[in-house]
């Protein structure tokens, strides 16, 4: 699978979770739910914007420079904006998405194959934590590494360490959706990490549409159908 693989699948997904009434709904229900989390939260990080500028950078008094200290007045509020985002993601995988999107990709399964496969019946508190327990290493440890690095950005490199830290964050939000169903099938972490260092490409394909800003949302409320699809279709393909 390629890069270009991994977009077309995203889009598939999207289109196809635009037509599903089902999945329409969760897939809205998750969108305006984060909306709803990122606005409070950058609400409540942005009343700190004059506190910790102060703190790094304080008004100068020559006017020959003070043009630059509203530039990166700009930029910190920018850096405050894209990490209340990072922060609103992460609260809503914990509090409710992780949940939607093993409904979303259990729908999808049901209409693309007729049935859900997983080895055992879990109650719903034990799902709940068996999901949470997945997002760990598959979203939170690496997304907060890729928000360490995108606070680099104020360094000399970087330019480097964002598009680091934007492929980074990319290619573990995709394995966060293709991940769903191996995980449900209740494969070992060591398996489905293997998995996706063989599709490395195609990760960061499918994630490549996270990066959008605004669309982002919309790309990733729906991803549990693309990642699903892709799912089913390669073990489709490795059975024969």
């Amino acid at each position: 699978m390629t890069l270009s693989d991994g977009i077309t699948y995203n889009i598939r997904g999207l289109w196809l979770g635009l037509k599903t009434p089902k999945l329409l709904f969760w897939g809205l229900v998750r969108f305006f739910m984060v909306i709803a989390i990122t606005i409070i939260s950058a609400t409540f990080i942005l009343s700190y914007h004059q506190e910790i500028l102060n703190l790094i950078w304080s008004k100068p008094e020559s006017a020959w420079i003070i043009w630059l200290w509203h530039m990166f007045s700009w930029l910190l509020s920018f850096i405050l904006v894209g990490v209340s985002a990072v922060i609103s993601y992460l609260v809503s995988q914990i509090l409710f998405s992780v949940i939607i999107m093993d409904h979303m990709s259990r729908i999808t399964e049901i209409k693309m194959t007729g049935n859900v496969k997983e080895p055992e019946k879990m109650p719903m508190i034990k799902l709940f934590l068996y999901l949470i327990r997945q997002e760990i290493p598959r979203t939170i440890i690496p997304v907060m590494i890729s928000l360490i690095l995108m606070m680099g950005g104020l360094t000399p490199i970087g330019p480097v360490l964002a598009i680091l830290s934007s492929c980074i964050a990319a290619v573990f939000l995709a394995w966060d959706n293709t991940d769903l169903l191996p995980a449900r099938r209740l494969f070992t972490f060591k398996e489905r990490f293997g998995f996706l260092k063989k599709n490395i490409l195609f990760h960061l394909g499918f994630g490549l549409p996270f990066l959008i800003p605004v669309l982002n949302l919309l790309f990733l409320s729906f991803a549990p159908v693309g990642a699903t699809i892709y799912q089913l279709d390669k073990n489709s393909v490795d059975q024969k």
